[in-house]
């Protein structure tokens, strides 16, 4: 469908990557995955045709429309918000108009002449492609993509231009989703997004009839959305099959591999420069040392990147708080006539770690402000523990710095015991290197300012941590870095996140904040989904009972991971099953070298004999690769159920 060749990028003397050959299928679901700064969002762009390409060619089938969104900066404006969805059907809505205008002439026109005849054939060709392409669908359409986005209706009829930037971004992915293009380039799309409007992309993206090139910092995301990776690594493309975490442990291997071979090389290299340099004078020695040079020479030198940068930190252990840490009684809180809450009770305990869910504007924020002080209640009680110390990381903490300080004066302000030496190593953790430890906070992105405005918390020491989406802006590693962290602090945490992931490793306890009240439910945010679906998880004992399942209908996969867990398995049969799943990816992935192989082949013309016996081969090798693909699926999803 798409297909680059030969491609290279290059940012004045950064080399992005070179030499990439990638085609892209019609039903792939792809993720780009690579450091920040690696050239992902570039190669989107190129890919969207809003970049060119220094080196090499991209091309694609005749016909192709490709969408794109991008991370930020898009600004709409003049339309309603369901105005401006509907939008994307023109030719539909214009050919709705033409329908109106047939039935209008035909009632006109006597059925037996000859122009009710064409007029009623051409009403007939059109009402029949309408109907073929939903067009009688058209806001109902509309309707269920702002719902499953966040919109409630009363927001369908706004101006888009009242809509912050973070809605405005909403309102693009809806209008991308609606038109369906065959390739759908997403530029993290969840960014902007809640838990809620996740789990419906999710949902939407499961079902989607195309192609689509994600690219997100959402590890539980891509885990249920793609399945192939992606990676741009060390200036080239690397093609794994499976979702993010088969993906992570093949490229560990790889880089293992790819080390060892490294190490084997150089000793190699040594072994022969050493022979080289000892007996290049000798007489005797003459032809063994020309035969070495020439080995030398012909060696292609097997290059390992440096690492990737990323963040390297833990909080300070605190002193101990008094067993209930905070405590709500019959809180209410109102801006105005608004009620946020309303008869609020629970009590958080030494150790808990709450995640607080709901969808955007239920008051995730306000909770959040009223244990950290910031927000009084309107009514009722909210009492701190015995030594409770509180620490807040807002969204916008950043505003409230100093924009004309430099960060390591920032610092310094607020521990001026401590040694620059330490500060700038801590800075130095967050990736403020050399001369950026004097950059001034006004000049930073989004991203740094978040990173610094997180190094500075880490300076006051205390055992209530209340931290309001601290992930956003980082990137994978990092959030895996802090999470880690998080997971070591022995105090006491209540957080806000939109990451899946995140919530499920870290929440002990899950506050679900609707209509004004606050449900307090035990787990993981995996155990607060089942609740919610009306039944508990299965106790070790229940799960233990049987290896087989009962007989029912198999439920998707998707269902699965959402709606129920597997039976155990015996622990020799799992190991098999494993062995057997990393079998067959090694299969998948010399059969789509050669499929690869055969699309090449099948580009450059030499016979029609030729053309035929390719043709055969590829489509073998793709049933090939489907039913491997299947065996692959359902064996992974046995052993997560297990």
């Amino acid at each position: 469908m798409l297909q680059l060749a030969g491609a290279g990028k290059r940012f004045g003397h950064k080399l992005l990557f070179q030499g990439v050959d990638w085609l892209i299928t019609p039903e792939d679901r792809v993720a780009l995955v690579g450091a920040n700064g690696t050239g992902k969002s570039t190669l989107l762009k190129i890919l969207a045709g809003i970049e060119t390409l220094d080196e090499g060619t991209l091309t694609g089938t005749r016909g192709l429309t490709a969408g794109y969104l991008p991370q930020d900066g898009l600004s709409l404006s003049g339309r309603s918000v369901f105005a401006e969805c509907l939008s994307v059907f023109a030719d539909l809505r214009s050919m709705e108009q033409e329908l109106e205008q047939l039935t209008r002439r035909m009632s006109e026109l006597a059925p037996d002449s000859e122009e009710y005849r064409q007029v009623s054939e051409r009403f007939y060709r059109l009402e029949s492609e309408f109907r073929t392409r939903d067009g009688f669908t058209l806001e109902a359409q509309v309707g269920a993509v702002l719902t499953g986005l966040g919109f409630r209706p009363d927001d369908w009829r706004r101006r888009t231009e009242e809509f912050s930037g973070g809605w405005q971004m909403r309102i693009a992915l809806a209008k991308l989703l609606l038109e369906k293009p065959n390739l759908l380039l997403l530029d993290e799309p969840t960014n902007h997004l809640d838990l809620e409007a996740r789990n419906w992309l999710e949902s939407y993206l499961a079902s989607y009839p195309y192609a689509y090139v994600l690219v997100s910092h959402d590890r539980y995301f891509l885990n249920v959305t793609v399945r192939k990776v992606v990676e741009l690594w060390n200036g080239t493309l690397h093609f794994y099959t499976g979702n993010y975490e088969s993906f992570v442990k093949q490229r560990d291997a790889r880089r293992a591999q790819l080390e060892a071979a490294y190490k084997n090389q150089q000793d190699r290299i040594r072994q022969l420069e050493t022979f080289i340099n000892r007996f290049r004078y000798q007489a005797t020695k003459a032809k063994q040392v020309q035969s070495r040079i020439k080995e030398l020479e012909r060696i292609e030198r097997i290059e390992i990147p440096p690492e990737e940068k990323t963040i390297h930190f833990s909080f300070p252990q605190p002193k101990a708080s008094g067993r209930i840490v905070a405590e709500f009684k019959g809180v209410a809180k109102s801006y105005g006539d608004r009620r946020v809450f309303e008869n609020v009770d629970f009590i958080i305990e030494r150790g808990d770690r709450v995640a607080l869910v709901g969808v955007n504007g239920a008051g995730k924020s306000t909770l959040i402000k009223i244990l950290a002080g910031v927000e009084p209640v309107s009514a009722g009680t909210f009492e701190l523990g015995h030594n409770v110390q509180v620490d807040y990381f807002a969204q916008d903490q950043y505003k409230e710095l100093d924009p004309e300080a430099r960060l390591l004066d920032e610092l310094a302000s607020v521990t001026p015991s401590t040694p620059l030496v330490e500060l700038r190593n801590l800075l130095g953790c967050f990736l403020f290197s050399g001369d950026d430890v004097f950059k001034k906070i006004g000049v930073l992105s989004g991203g740094e300012r978040n990173r610094f405005a997180l190094a500075r918390l880490l300076l006051k020491p205390s055992n209530f941590l209340l931290l309001d989406e601290p992930t956003n802006h980082l990137d994978l590693r990092a959030k895996d870095i802090l999470l880690s962290a998080l997971q070591e602090y022995t105090g006491t945490l209540v957080f806000v996140s939109h990451d899946r992931y995140f919530i499920d490793k870290l929440a002990t306890r899950v506050f679900e904040i609707e209509g004004g009240r606050v449900t307090v439910y035990p787990g993981n945010y995996e155990d607060y989904l089942w609740r919610k679906q009306g039944s508990a998880p299965p106790s070790p004992e229940q799960a233990a009972e049987s290896e087989e399942p009962q007989e029912a209908a198999t439920p998707a996969p998707a269902q699965q991971q959402q709606n129920g867990r597997g039976k155990r398995l015996n622990p020799i049969r799992l190991q098999k099953m494993k062995e057997r799943c990393e079998e067959i990816e090694e299969e998948i992935a010399r059969v789509e070298a050669e499929i690869r192989d055969y699309e090449m082949a099948l580009s450059r013309f030499e016979s029609a004999d030729e053309t035929i016996r390719l043709t055969n081969l590829l489509s073998s090798r793709r049933a090939d690769l489907e039913a491997l693909m299947g065996e692959w699926e359902e064996l992974s999803l046995q052993i997560e159920n297990a």
